[in-house]
């Protein structure tokens, strides 16, 4: 049996199939509800208010919105980078006309994080 594809304006034909029959007095994605998962961060190094993750890949792209949500939560401290190579490129990043592939060192730098390499992070100790 092969499988039918979803209606225009809807997820599945599951979910199509409901609206139509049984919850068809039920309005349709017409909400969004934000909501926060709590977890815990355990950094990898903490100097004076950086808080300094050393990072040699990200495996996936939720291992890098993690980092984005914890800096978030940060009142007094910064969460910085120390990555083994800023150019290796990010998990799941597609290819650019110029054949290029994002980088853990750009995508640092457009989420607004600071970074450093092994041979340049000893800046923020002579700050």
């Amino acid at each position: 049996m092969a499988k039918r594809k979803a209606p225009k304006g809807y997820d599945s034909k599951f979910e199509y199939d409901l609206h139509k029959g049984p919850l068809k007095k039920a309005d349709y994605h017409t909400m969004k509800i934000g909501y926060v998962m709590e977890s815990m961060y355990e950094p990898d190094f903490v100097y004076e208010d950086y808080i300094i993750e050393a990072k040699g890949r990200f495996r996936t792209r939720q291992e890098a919105a993690k980092y984005v949500a914890v800096q978030r939560t940060l009142i007094f401290q910064e969460l910085i980078f120390v990555f083994y190579n800023p150019n290796t490129p990010m998990p799941g990043a597609k290819k650019r006309k110029d054949g290029t592939k994002l980088t853990h060192g750009e995508w640092a730098t457009i989420n607004g994080f600071k970074w450093y390499t092994a041979e340049t992070v000893k800046e923020i100790f002579n700050a």
